[in-house]
């Protein structure tokens, strides 16, 4: 009886290659995925700040203003200002610009980044009562 050894399997160019090939399509994946949840999340962000924002429509119009989401942002429009909140990579950038300073785009004059909901809404309300006082 003779036992047979089995020759070790000789690593060709090509086995190195597929293989490397095949490590960055999973990290290619891997990234398009945690790309595809962080938009879902600040896309969610977004919805339940317009939702907090748009509660009370009676509010709103009081106070002459319109609330509006377009994808990431959430903006609070007055025929003086806007406070915008833009959603990107789980936080969120909260900004207060003047309307009155001329014809085109609104001038920034605040701007504070947060981490959560809850931290956009409390400076939207901020950034409200600093401009109705």
């Amino acid at each position: 009886m003779t036992a047979r050894t089995r020759k070790p399997k000789v690593l060709t160019l090509k086995d190195a290659f597929e293989t490397e090939f095949a490590r960055r399509e999973m990290e290619r994946r891997a990234r398009e995925e945690a790309e595809r949840q962080q938009q879902e999340a600040d896309l969610a962000g977004a919805q339940a700040l317009y939702e907090a924002v748009s509660a009370d429509g009676g509010f709103l119009a009081a106070k002459s203003l319109t609330a509006d989401v377009r994808r990431y942002t959430v903006s609070v429009d007055h025929d003086r200002f806007r406070i915008a909140a833009y959603f990107e990579g789980g936080k969120a950038s909260v900004t207060l610009s003047d309307k009155r300073g001329g014809a085109g785009s609104a001038t920034p004059r605040k701007q504070e980044i947060v981490e959560s909901v809850e931290d956009a809404l409390k400076t939207v309300a901020k950034f409200l009562a600093d401009e109705t006082r």
